[in-house]
């Protein structure tokens, strides 16, 4: 491995690591822990993050595949069960992209048009991107959760994570 490079299959593990913990958690929790509200200044609940996180990688997954992309309302968020099903879908469709995608493949820039509007991006910057979004948003619900009483969550740091070491 190059020194500046860090391999994808180490982000995608840390990501698996991090969102099977969050999974558990919430199926542990109490089931109104996922309408609790992010705060002031943010629309939303904690459900309405996690199905963003988890349809932003299906989502970009689909691009990534040249698939059709699944709609945002049609996305099932009533259960953890049904938010999970996303991010799993979302695994299968990344993992068979990556198998089979070339160098050329993943500098290929993908042109989507998004909710927020239409983004130009090579592929490797897309699906870095569908990892690292999740990440930043995890960190948002965990402070909403220590925020209502729910804190003494597991480590999150990358260099704590068996994805890692």
């Amino acid at each position: 491995m190059d020194a500046q490079t860090v391999e994808l299959s180490t982000l995608i593990g840390y990501v698996e690591h991090e969102t099977e913990r969050w999974r558990e958690w919430f199926q542990a929790a109490p089931a109104e822990v996922m309408d609790l509200p992010l705060g002031p200044g943010a629309d939303g609940t904690i459900r309405s993050l996690v199905k963003h996180i988890f349809a932003v990688e299906l989502r970009y997954a689909q691009r990534l595949a040249g698939e059709p992309v699944s709609g945002y309302e049609e996305l099932a968020d009533g259960t953890v069960e049904e938010l999970w099903r996303i991010h799993h879908a979302a695994n299968e469709v990344r993992a068979h992209y990556l198998a089979g995608a070339s160098a050329e493949a993943l500098d290929h820039v993908l042109v989507s048009e998004t909710r927020r509007g239409r983004v130009e991006a090579r592929a490797h910057t897309v699906v870095v991107h569908s990892l690292v979004h999740g990440i930043r948003h995890w960190a948002q619900i965990a402070m909403v959760l220590r925020q209502h009483g729910h804190g003494g969550l597991w480590e999150h740091d990358w260099i704590m994570s068996p994805a890692v070491r």
